[in-house]
């Protein structure tokens, strides 16, 4: 009889183990999305105009709402400047003094967390 139930022990812990497995699924892969992010500078004049390629849904209707997988807007800092942000892949830059100028480029979730994707990008105006 205690043979019988140390079996069914192990048998119960080893079932309980199992099921507290690291295995990925469908909405955990759908929560940690990370988007690609390529950002280039075009200067003309006293005028840059930042191209912003990424797979993330850029979404103005949704901007300040709730978190969705996939989908937000970008956080756009100039020459360390108080933040813009921006919901469409192209961005003009106007009335730049001559020098070098960064643009660092972030992107967030509506509710504007981060995803931990930014790229930084340096131009002159001459």
């Amino acid at each position: 009889m205690k043979k019988m139930k140390g079996i069914c022990l192990t048998l119960a812990v080893a079932a309980l183990l199992a099921g507290c497995g690291s295995a990925k699924t469908e909405s955990q892969s759908a929560s940690t999305f990370t988007p690609t992010l390529d950002v280039t500078a075009a200067v003309s004049g006293d005028t840059a105009t930042l191209h912003i390629k990424t797979d993330l849904k850029l979404s103005k209707e949704h901007y300040d709402h709730a978190r969705v997988t996939g989908e937000g807007h970008i956080h756009l800092s100039l020459d360390g400047s108080e933040k813009i942000i921006v919901t469409e892949p192209e961005k003009v830059l106007e009335h730049l003094s001559p020098g070098k100028h960064e643009a660092r480029v972030s992107l967030h979730n509506n509710d504007h967390t981060p995803y931990n994707v930014g790229q930084t990008v340096t131009f002159e105006v001459k």
